[in-house]
């Protein structure tokens, strides 16, 4: 299994696999989108034997500081072809992503997803923090957060915020 960064050729294999993962199209709208925006973002896919598997993306998100902005990042979406789900492709492209992130000096990264899977590479609830979704009615165990810079983050608290091309999903 190699995890690598996205190429021009794997765009149609990364829409199919996030609407097949997802059975809607609204989360491969969203990466074809963002894209499209030619934002800072880090898009990753998982291929083994020549075939893309997997995909991730991770996009820039704000949060209001005492003085300034805060830019991190946001992990959405991640998908996994699937005939491949449960197979631990999902983890090693999160574990790759936040690798990368980590080198960048990326402050946080949010997900809005499962509180049982994202515990595992650190995530906790970003309440826990004074951090609060832009969207109203997202359970407080689903909006997670994982802090890489404690002295960046210690006194930042208020409302998160994705890219707009999410709002469309929500």
């Amino acid at each position: 299994m190699n995890i690598r960064p996205e190429l021009p050729d794997d765009v149609p294999t990364i829409r199919a696999i996030n609407d097949a993962a997802f059975e809607q199209e609204e989360e491969g709208a969203i990466v074809d989108a963002i894209r499209d925006a030619g934002c800072d973002s880090v898009s990753l896919v998982a291929e083994e034997d020549g075939a893309v598997v997997g995909h991730i993306l991770f996009s820039p998100a704000v949060v209001e500081g005492p003085e300034r902005p805060v830019v991190g990042m946001g992990l959405a979406p991640m998908a996994v072809a699937p005939d491949r789900q449960r197979d631990g492709i999902g983890s090693r492209l999160v574990r790759a992503g936040l690798e990368m992130l980590r080198e960048r000096g990326c402050p946080f990264v949010i997900v809005l997803g499962h509180p049982e899977y994202y515990p595992r590479f650190g995530f906790e609830p970003a309440s826990r923090h004074g951090l609060t979704c832009q969207w109203e009615g997202v359970p407080d165990e689903a909006f997670l957060i994982l802090i890489e810079n404690e002295k960046v983050m210690e006194s930042v608290r208020g409302t998160v915020r994705y890219r707009d091309e999410f709002d469309a999903a929500m």
